[in-house]
């Protein structure tokens, strides 16, 4: 027996975050890696970074405190949430991704892109990959 009538499943969720948030391919990815005008934003666990470690200088925000990091008013505030940049988030397998950057965008952080794929992708291409301890 059903307690709940959930009437908007994850996938549909994820859909509809990725009509509004524009994906970044892996190769896209690479050549930003060292260009300071993007910030690639790790949204995974901590224990998922410590075990497959990240994006070479990606900001690790675990997703569960995006929206307190980003708002300025927030006294959890993160300043690299405040600069002029474009913000690449990326989670395992570009779901968590599509939420956390549909939600940015729509508290007004921009210009916000998830990448393609997400770190599976990113592994699976063997880019580079920086060990978190």
């Amino acid at each position: 027996m059903m307690y709940q009538n959930i009437i908007k499943s994850a996938k549909m969720l994820v859909d509809e975050a990725n009509t509004i948030v524009d994906t970044i391919t892996i190769e896209e990815a690479k050549n930003k890696i060292n260009d300071n005008n993007y910030i690639f934003v790790d949204i995974r666990d901590f224990r998922e970074l410590q075990k497959e470690g990240k994006i070479p200088g990606a900001f690790s925000c675990p997703r569960g405190m995006l929206e307190f990091w980003i708002d300025p008013e927030s006294p959890y505030h993160k300043d690299i949430f405040n600069q002029n940049k474009t913000y690449i988030f990326y989670c395992a397998s570009a779901w968590r991704s599509a939420l956390a950057g549909k939600i940015s965008i729509e508290m007004g952080l921009r210009p916000v892109l998830h990448l393609k794929g997400g770190f599976n992708a990113w592994k699976e291409s063997n880019a580079n990959i920086e060990d978190v301890d």
